[in-house]
C-alpha cells in the first residue's frame, strides 16, 4: 500500500493516510479524498463543504484531530452507511476523517485570559474553536485574569496537546460592552484602517469635476432630484427623480453615485475594496468599504453640489410595467436631502417641499409593490431594532424600527432599477451571445426545509402544501394569512431560515424570493463591491468588447462571486454579534425585571424566548424548570411536564424574569414567571 501511495509511514513508524492522494470532488468512484472548508458547531461537530461535492461531510470530534473551525482540510470519506438517512432530504449522511490541514486560516484568536500557577491560557470567544490556547508567562504581555486579548497562534499539529500562542494586544476587561464590540471587529478580521497606498490614492483624487469628466454624460442638473436616507446617514449613494410624460406615463430616474469613475481597476483602492467586499455596520460604528474621502465626500450625493452618477431612466405605465428605459452615465445636482421621517410626513399630510414629486413617487411605489406581489414576490418583515446610547456610549434603550411608506418608496425604486439593469444585460436578443455578468441570485428552497416549515405552521392552524415544492406565490399567501397574528414574527423568522441564502453568481439562477428571472445589485457601489463591478460591466459593454475581454471576464467573475458572497456572510455575522453584545449590556441593567415574550425555539435543554418589541432573545434552561420533569417532543416542537402535563410550545406567550447575563459568552438567562 505504501508503494502504491495509499499510506505513508512517518519518522516514528506511524502509518497514516497518504497526503499525496489526488482530490476527488464527487465522492463516488476513484479517490475518496476531498478538500474543502471545515465548519465546526458549538458542540464540536465538524462539517466539511467541498466545491463540486454533493452535501456536507460530517466530522466527529475524534476524527477532527488538530483541525480548527475555518481551516481548509483534506478529508477521507468513509463508506456510505446503508440505512442511516438525513431527516431533511432523505440523502445519505456522509462521514469522514480529516487527514491533512491544507491551509490554517485561523492564525489570530480573541479570548479571555485565565491564569494558572506556571502559565496562563486564553479561552476563545468563539466556542467553535473548541481549544484553550496556552500562554507562557514570557508571552503574556502583562495580561491578567479577565483581560480580553488578541492571541497569535503558534504552529500546532499535536492534537493531544492544546495549542500555544503569544498575546499581541490587550483590548481591555472582558465583559465591558465597548471592549466586546472591539473584540467582535478583531475576531472577524475587520480592518481598522486603510493601507497607506489606498489612503494616499483617495486623498489625491481631484475634488472638482472638470469639463472632461462631464463629456458624454446625460445632464440631469435641471431635474428636481433628491435623496432619501436615515437621519444618521453620512453617505448618500442614490437619488430619485420622477417626471410625468405627455402620454400619461411616468419617467422614474434612479441615479447612483459613479464610484467606478474614481476607483479604477488595478489600483490600490480597488484591491482594498475587493478585499473588504462590503461595508460592515456594527451597532456603534461603520467599517467602510471605501475611505471617507470617497464615501462621505466625492461619491456622496450631497445637496446643491454637482455629482457624477450612473442613471437608469424607466418609463412606467399605469400598471407599473416598463415600456422603455435608458441606462447611462450622468451628472446630477441634488436639490434636497430628505430623511425617511420627513418623506413620511409629506405622504401623511399630502403637502410640503417637493410634495408633488414625493407623492408621485409614493403612488408609483404602491403600483410597483402590487405588481411585484401579483407575480409571486415574497415580502418578509422580520423587524429590526436600533439602540439609543447614553453619554458613556452604552445602550439606554432598544427601539423597534417602524417600516414606513417612505422606506417602501425607496425599496421599490431600487428593486426596479436592479431588475432593469440585470434584464438589460442578461436577456439575450436575436443575434447576440450571452454576455458575462454578475447576478444576485436566490435559489429555490430545499424541499426538506419546506416540509419542516409546513409541519411547523400546521401547529398554529395554518397550511402549506410542500409535497411538490412551493412556488414563491404559495409562500407569499401563507405570509399574508399570518399577517397581524400573534405568531407573525415567529413564522416570518422560521420561513426565512427555510430559504436558500441569496448570493452573487456569474450564473443567472433567478431570484426566488423576489420572483424576478433577472436580478443584480447596481444601487449601492459605495458600500458593496458587486455594485461597482456591475457599473464597470455596463460601461464596458457600452464601449464595446472583444473576444479576449469576454474570455477574461468569464474567468474572473466566478472568483469575484465567491469573494463578495463570503465577505457579505462575514459582515452579517459580525453585525449580529455586535447587536448581541449591546443586547446583553442592556439586559445587565434589567436583572430581576419581568417581560412578556414569545417562545421562538424549543430544544432538549431549554426554551428560547424573545421579548416583545425589544427582540432580545434569552434561554430558559430545563435545569432551572423545577416544577416538573420535562420531556422533549422534537416533532411537535414542545416540552411537556411528565407529572402535571404543562406544555411549552413554539409560539406560546410567556412571562419571563431576567435571572442572569454572561457578557463574555453573550448569553441571557430567563426564568418562567409562574
Amino acid at each position: 500500500m505504501e508503494r502504491e501511495g495509499l499510506v505513508r509511514t512517518d519518522d516514528q513508524g506511524r502509518i497514516g493516510y497518504s497526503r499525496q492522494k489526488p482530490k476527488s470532488t464527487k465522492g463516488g468512484g476513484g479517490s475518496n479524498r476531498v478538500v474543502g472548508s471545515l465548519s465546526v458547531t458549538r458542540r464540536g461537530i465538524g462539517f466539511v463543504t467541498a466545491e463540486g461535492f454533493d452535501g456536507d461531510i460530517m466530522i466527529a470530534p475524534r476524527f477532527m484531530h488538530a483541525a480548527l473551525h475555518g481551516d481548509r482540510v483534506a478529508v477521507v470519506v468513509f463508506a456510505r452507511p446503508a440505512q442511516r438517512r438525513r431527516p431533511q432530504d432523505g440523502s445519505a449522511a456522509l462521514e469522514g476523517e480529516i487527514v491533512e490541514i491544507v491551509e490554517r486560516t485561523l492564525t489570530r484568536v480573541i479570548g479571555t485570559v485565565q491564569e494558572g500557577r506556571s502559565f496562563s491560557f486564553v479561552v476563545p470567544d468563539d466556542a467553535r474553536i473548541g481549544r484553550d490556547i496556552y500562554i507562557s508567562k514570557d508571552d503574556a504581555k502583562k495580561a491578567v485574569q479577565g483581560d480580553k486579548v488578541v492571541v497569535e497562534m503558534l504552529p500546532w499539529t499535536d492534537e493531544h496537546r492544546n495549542p500555544e500562542g503569544v498575546i499581541l494586544e490587550v483590548l481591555g476587561r472582558a465583559g465591558d460592552a465597548r471592549v466586546e464590540v472591539t473584540s467582535v471587529a478583531r475576531a472577524f478580521g475587520l480592518p481598522e484602517q486603510f493601507p497607506e497606498p489606498a489612503a494616499r490614492e483617495a486623498e489625491q483624487l481631484p475634488g472638482t469635476i472638470g469639463e472632461r469628466d462631464v463629456t458624454g454624460r446625460v445632464d440631469c442638473r435641471s431635474l428636481v432630484c433628491f435623496t432619501i436616507d436615515p437621519e444618521d446617514a453620512k453617505d448618500f449613494d442614490d437619488a430619485l427623480t420622477c417626471e410625468p410624460l405627455k402620454n400619461g406615463n411616468v419617467r422614474l430616474g434612479v441615479h447612483i453615485a459613479d464610484v467606478s469613475h474614481y476607483v479604477r481597476e488595478g489600483t490600490a483602492l480597488d484591491a482594498e475594496a475587493y478585499s473588504r467586499g462590503t461595508s460592515v455596520y456594527l451597532v456603534n460604528e461603520v467599517i467602510p468599504m471605501l475611505p471617507e474621502r470617497l464615501s462621505n465626500d466625492l461619491c456622496s450625493l450631497r445637496p446643491n453640489v454637482d455629482r457624477l452618477t450612473y442613471s437608469v431612466f424607466m418609463d412606467l405605465n399605469e400598471n407599473g410595467g416598463v415600456d422603455d428605459y435608458q441606462i447611462g452615465k450622468s451628472i446630477i445636482r441634488s436639490t434636497r436631502r430628505f430623511t425617511y421621517e420627513e418623506v413620511q410626513t409629506i405622504i401623511r399630510q399630502g403637502g410640503g417641499e417637493h410634495a408633488d414629486h414625493v407623492l408621485r413617487l409614493h403612488k408609483l411605489a404602491r403600483v410597483l409593490l402590487k405588481r411585484r406581489m401579483k407575480h409571486g414576490s415574497i415580502d418578509f418583515d422580520t423587524g429590526e431594532v436600533k439602540f439609543k446610547f447614553d453619554a458613556t456610549g452604552l445602550p439606554s434603550a432598544i427601539v423597534k424600527k417602524e417600516r414606513l411608506d417612505a422606506h417602501r418608496l425607496v425599496e421599490e425604486c431600487m428593486l426596479l432599477a436592479n431588475k432593469t439593469v440585470a434584464e438589460h444585460i442578461g436577456r439575450v436578443r436575436k443575434g447576440q451571445e450571452l454576455r458575462p455578468f454578475l447576478y444576485r441570485v436566490h435559489d429555490v428552497p430545499d424541499p426538506g426545509k419546506l416540509r419542516d416549515l409546513a409541519l411547523f405552521v400546521k401547529q398554529f392552524g395554518f397550511s402549506l402544501d410542500a409535497k411538490q415544492g412551493v412556488p414563491s406565490k404559495e409562500l407569499q399567501k401563507l405570509l399574508e394569512r399570518i399577517r397581524g397574528s400573534e405568531v407573525e414574527n415567529l413564522i416570518n423568522e422560521v420561513a426565512l431560515r427555510a430559504m436558500a441564502k441569496a448570493v452573487y453568481s456569474e450564473k443567472n439562477l433567478g431570484h426566488y424570493g423576489l420572483a424576478f428571472p433577472f436580478y443584480t445589485h447596481f444601487t449601492s457601489p459605495i458600500r458593496r463591491y458587486p455594485d461597482l463591478v456591475v457599473h464597470r460591466l455596463l460601461e464596458a459593454y457600452e464601449r464595446g468588447t472583444d473576444g479576449q475581454m469576454l474570455a477574461d471576464l468569464r474567468k474572473r467573475l466566478p472568483d469575484i462571486s465567491r469573494q463578495t458572497s463570503a465577505r457579505e456572510r462575514l459582515a452579517m455575522e459580525a453585525e449580529r454579534a455586535s447587536v448581541k453584545v449591546m443586547q446583553v449590556e442592556y439586559m445587565k441593567r434589567h436583572i430581576g425585571d419581568e417581560f412578556e415574550g414569545v417562545i421562538g425555539g424549543v430544544t432538549s435543554f431549554g426554551i428560547f424566548v424573545e421579548i416583545n418589541d425589544l427582540m432580545v432573545e434569552g434561554l430558559v434552561r430545563v435545569r432551572d424548570m423545577e416544577d416538573d420533569y420535562y420531556l422533549f417532543n422534537e416533532k411537535q416542537y414542545q416540552l411537556q411536564g411528565r407529572s402535571r402535563g404543562k406544555v411549552y410550545r413554539l409560539g406560546d406567550h410567556v412571562r419571563v424574569r431576567v435571572v442572569g447575563v454572561d457578557p463574555q459568552n453573550r448569553d441571557i438567562d430567563f426564568a418562567i414567571v409562574d
